[in-house]
């Protein structure tokens, strides 16, 4: 199964997923790429950071299950190498996971949302985004928005870090039998493509 957490900048969808992948050992975290730079109080190990140049190679190579470019810098999800033991995760922006929709209708798409626009630039500020960057980024939330409800599985409201974990786990732990299920037929004739 696939399972893309979506929404804007500042909703806390890496915590999110990273609470996710370490309490259901059943899931495993595709690590998104990115040209844009690390932020100071970002992990090394939160994207491959790469530059525009090795990213379009892998573009050109067909090394991507989506890609975007995003306020400026290329986002993309390498293809994963299927793994029947475990479902995989994409922490994506909005037109990745519309992408991924696309060509796999059964992923279990869940959009978060922050509880406020004013709480979503406080996390930004927090996370050490610049003012232009908080602002471009509060901009695409108003776009974004209406597209994530549209495509979501399930809309989730991260206003509780323990409470937003808790039912997606639920969500997933609802949606994993079904979706696995659903997608056994798939499997053999829709492989991981771009």
């Amino acid at each position: 199964m696939i399972i893309v957490v979506s929404g804007p900048g500042g909703v806390g969808k890496g915590t999110i997923v990273d609470s996710l992948v370490e309490r259901d050992r059943g899931l495993w975290l595709s690590r998104s790429w990115t040209t844009r730079a690390r932020r100071p109080s970002e992990d090394d190990h939160a994207y491959v950071f790469t530059t525009p140049e090795e990213f379009e190679g892998r573009i050109a190579d067909g090394g991507f299950l989506e890609w975007t470019e995003f306020l400026g810098n290329y986002y993309g999800t390498p293809t994963p190498e299927p793994d029947d033991a475990r479902d995989i995760v994409l922490e994506i922006e909005v037109d990745g996971a519309r992408q991924v929709k696309r060509h796999h209708p059964g992923a279990l798409l869940i959009f978060v949302l922050p509880p406020s626009r004013e709480e979503q630039e406080r996390r930004l500020r927090g996370r050490g985004d610049l003012d232009h960057k908080v602002a471009a980024r509060l901009r695409k939330a108003e776009e974004e928005e209406p597209i994530g409800r549209r495509l979501a599985d399930h809309v989730v409201v991260n206003d509780d870090l323990g409470a937003t974990v808790e039912e997606m786990m639920r969500i997933i732990s609802d949606e994993r039998p079904r979706r696995q299920r659903d997608g056994s037929a798939q499997r053999s004739a829709e492989p991981f493509s771009r």
